[in-house]
């Protein structure tokens, strides 16, 4: 027995199995979500499809989806919050990151809230706003050119670390 990649702590066949499988539908929101991420890690481009709800199949790019899941080593998932999407609910978001390393060998963090709606008793994925990243802001004093270097080479900042 395997775990499952959505990182549930679940075994494989007890968690996003038998949902990618079609065995049984993802009872929430979260499961659909975390079924859909190791689809990715499998490269199911039929789940992926199936799973997006029938009026944004559309503009659905399958040759990009496979390239993304094909060409990138899934790393993690963090589901950060969700918003509805319970068994009772008929639309529910998702806020999630997916952690991958991309083919240039960079770590990279995929940061989304995504939405999804259930029909006919079945969840499906609508879409996804990308998470912009929190600006840091430098809470320490300011260290202007002309100061003695903070790493301590006794240089003037400007003609050290802060060339």
């Amino acid at each position: 027995m395997s775990p499952c990649p959505c990182g549930s702590g679940l075994e494989f066949d007890a968690c996003c199995g038998p949902v990618l499988a079609g065995e049984r539908p993802a009872a929430t929101a979260e499961a659909l979500m975390r079924a859909r991420y190791t689809a990715f890690t499998r490269v199911d481009m039929d789940f992926l499809g199936d799973s997006l709800h029938p009026a944004h199949r559309h503009d659905h790019d399958e040759a990009a989806t496979r390239r993304w899941a094909e060409e990138s080593d899934w790393m993690g998932l963090e589901v950060v919050a969700t918003k509805d999407g319970g068994e009772g609910d008929q639309q529910g978001e998702v806020e999630f990151i997916a952690s991958y390393r991309d083919r240039g060998g960079m770590v990279r963090r995929h940061h989304e809230r995504s939405r999804f709606q259930r029909e006919g008793g079945r969840w499906y994925f609508v879409d996804g706003r990308l998470v912009p990243p929190k600006t840091a802001v430098h809470s320490g004093p300011r260290v202007g050119r002309n100061d003695p270097c903070p790493c301590g080479s006794g240089r003037k900042y400007k003609k050290c670390c802060g060339r």
